[in-house]
């Protein structure tokens, strides 16, 4: 553990220092993204209930903490108070769209969670009339950088024999929220209320049927989930300093989606290495595609169609050969290969016997 603690610390000095500071700026979306992923995966891969829609509350997120720390209605409240509203805020939503879906399932709850996305985003894109309150497509500029007990986070800090870039300053930020949010997770997974999300995901009659009240732990794990989007969206309104709705968009919501499942659903170590690889890929990308240049010096691939290509070839040989994903928990992993043949010919005929019934 000191050793790991060791290597977190030096990490965005190392980085920096060796490949620049926009490279530390993706590790610090790389944190941002682990902290969305670790959000989806309570309501995906604890619950079970497939949400297409979560970069909702991450928007949410971003918004509240724009709205009350901006020039736009002149209002700058302290960090203590934007996170926690953030946070608040987008628990509300998660509520509001846990709700009405609590008899769906599958497809079904998917459609209704995209739905929600884009209406979240479309009224972003037009809350500027007849009262300005989102400034529509051109988004809230300026707005207010991280302060910490009155210190700036923009700023860079001179400690005498180095200076912490303001990137670095956001790296340690991040990461402690991170760490705060896997501590959340951890604890979550171990304690009734995640064997309750296990029991709905596995099999929601034989939960109801063992007593488990499925209507208020669904709604938990919406509120729980969003909570974590909003916290998310805070940070990055923080960091970014401007927000827009091009920012949230349904692309956005299924990255987050393919990190969860790449990584292993329900295994928080798989949806941190899953989060950490597709945030800092097209990085990676990024500078292979600007090295491809023909000999009049254009680029020959688009970074963007060569990391959606890449991108789509990866999901599909997951699918294919890593289904329960890179890093599965153990459950998952015995569930989908049976450690003997007997208990593979039990599954195959349960499932042989579910199919004739559906038919």
């Amino acid at each position: 553990m000191i050793v790991i603690g060791i290597v977190l610390a030096a990490l965005p000095i190392v980085i920096g220092t060796t490949f620049g500071n926009s490279w530390v700026r993706a590790v610090n979306f790389a944190l941002l993204y682990t902290m969305l992923a670790l959000g989806l995966n309570i309501v995906v891969g604890y619950a079970g209930l497939l949400d297409l829609g979560y970069i909702a509350f991450y928007a949410v997120g971003a918004y509240s903490y724009s709205l009350l720390a901006s020039p736009h209605f002149g209002l700058h409240l302290p960090i203590w108070l934007l996170i926690p509203c953030g946070a608040l805020v987008a628990c509300i939503f998660g509520v509001l769209l846990g709700a009405p879906t609590l008899k769906l399932r599958g497809d079904y709850l998917a459609i209704v969670t995209l739905g929600f996305g884009e209406i979240i985003r479309l009224f972003m894109n037009n809350l500027d009339r007849p009262i300005n309150i989102t400034n529509g497509p051109q988004g809230i500029n300026n707005v207010d950088p991280i302060q910490l007990a009155g210190f700036s986070l923009s700023k860079p800090v001179d400690l005498g024999f180095m200076t912490l870039q303001s990137t670095y300053l956001y790296y340690y930020l991040f990461l402690l929220m991170a760490l705060g949010i896997i501590v959340v997770s951890i604890r979550l997974q171990d304690s009734r209320i995640g064997r309750a999300w296990v029991a709905i995901r596995e099999d929601e009659i034989a939960a109801t049927a063992m007593g488990i009240n499925t209507r208020n732990v669904k709604l938990l794990a919406f509120a729980m989930g969003a909570s974590f989007g909003g916290v998310s969206g805070g940070l990055f309104a923080g960091f970014q300093g401007f927000v827009s709705p091009e920012s949230f968009t349904l692309m956005e919501s299924i990255m987050v989606l393919s990190m969860v499942v790449l990584g292993g659903m329900g295994h928080i170590p798989g949806v941190v290495l899953g989060a950490v690889m597709l945030s800092v890929t097209p990085e990676v990308l990024r500078d292979v595609a600007n090295m491809l240049k023909s000999s009049e010096g254009r680029p020959l691939v688009d970074p963007e169609n060569l990391r959606m290509l890449l991108f789509g070839v990866a999901m599909v040989a997951i699918m294919l050969f890593r289904p329960a994903g890179l890093w599965p928990s153990s459950r998952r992993r015995a569930e989908l290969k049976p450690a003997t043949p007997t208990i593979q010919k039990q599954e195959d005929s349960n499932l042989q016997d579910a199919e004739r019934e559906h038919d």
